[in-house]
């Protein structure tokens, strides 16, 4: 689970550095290259945030250099990729952070989209203080003591009541349930997309301010801003069906892979390759602390993972 959307797909030619939302709705327009039947073109599915634009980096780099394909790439939140996908607007999406809905629908139903296995990196989302903070108040990591360190999260966004920040307002979150079932003492308040969040984290990480913030993991901010995870009341299967009724944690989510189903048939070696396309945590959060931090293009990021990992992404074309 990570982003429940209505939000924008953009078509673009190559892998946009970007790391929020704010596209224009293009939800209708499809690649140029998407379904091109007999043609040695792949259409990946990108999202907004860092992670996923590594992936797509690494696999589109592969696909280009190795295979010799021709890669679109459209950036597309997650439930309209779902869509795109079942349409062949796109071929492939590479990484899912967990949609039961769509995948009934399309892969077990309609049978227009087939499973492309796991990326091999597990996704959790949760609610994280700075550790600094976490150090100076220690119970402050445990749900049932928010309400008594409230007045510190207060902002101007948040009036009376504790923010608790959260990124896109197309994300997948709970947020807003959870604080009003647990009884809470806060607001969400929504940055606008992951890298204003960003934005915002490192400015408070700066000036040593006390935050609480909706986040997720693998994320290459970690490495840069220590963050220390509150504990909610734990998951448990299905703690989660009613949106209105979550009073639990996030599920730790195995994320996987979604193929058109007629590409999954008829992709030949680009399909192969990205059924087999498997990596770590560690490798992806390498490919976005490159892309985000160090202002490398995608491209150039890939293309140094690539060098330096042979052993790894060999046999995805084996």
């Amino acid at each position: 689970m990570r982003v429940r959307t209505t939000a924008a797909i953009a078509a673009v030619s190559s892998l946009a550095l970007l790391t929020g939302c704010g596209a224009a709705d293009m939800t209708e327009q499809a690649s140029p290259f998407a379904n091109a039947q007999g043609a040695r073109t792949v259409t990946l599915s990108v999202q907004s945030w860092v992670g996923a634009q590594a992936n797509v980096a690494v696999a589109q780099y592969l696909l280009e250099h190795e295979l010799g394909y021709r890669v679109d790439t459209v950036q597309v939140d997650e439930v309209p990729a779902w869509d795109a996908l079942s349409q062949g607007r796109v071929d492939a999406l590479l990484e899912d952070w967990g949609h039961p809905e769509q995948e009934k629908r399309y892969v077990d139903d309609k049978k227009t989209i087939a499973r492309g296995g796991g990326l091999g990196v597990t996704g959790h989302i949760g609610w994280y203080v700075p550790t600094y903070l976490a150090e100076k108040h220690p119970d402050i990591t445990n749900w049932k003591n928010l309400n008594k360190y409230a007045d510190l999260f207060r902002t101007p966004e948040s009036g009376d009541k504790g923010q608790l920040m959260d990124g896109s307002p197309s994300y997948v979150t709970n947020d807003k349930a959870l604080v009003k079932n647990l009884k809470l003492d806060y607001q969400v308040v929504f940055a606008g997309s992951e890298a204003a969040q960003i934005t915002q984290i490192r400015q408070f990480a700066k000036e040593k301010k006390p935050f609480l913030t909706y986040w997720y993991s693998p994320q290459w901010l970690f490495e840069k801003v220590p963050m220390t995870e509150v504990k909610l009341p734990p998951y448990k299967e299905g703690c989660d069906a009613d949106p209105e009724k979550v009073a639990c944690a996030y599920p730790h989510t195995p994320l996987q892979k979604y193929l058109n189903a007629d590409f999954a048939k008829k992709g030949g070696k680009a399909a192969a390759f990205l059924k087999k396309f498997k990596w770590t945590t560690e490798d992806q959060n390498e490919v976005s602390l490159m892309i985000a931090e160090q202002k490398m293009s995608p491209e150039d990021a890939a293309k140094k993972w690539v060098d330096s990992h042979e052993s790894t992404w060999r046999k995805w074309l084996s």
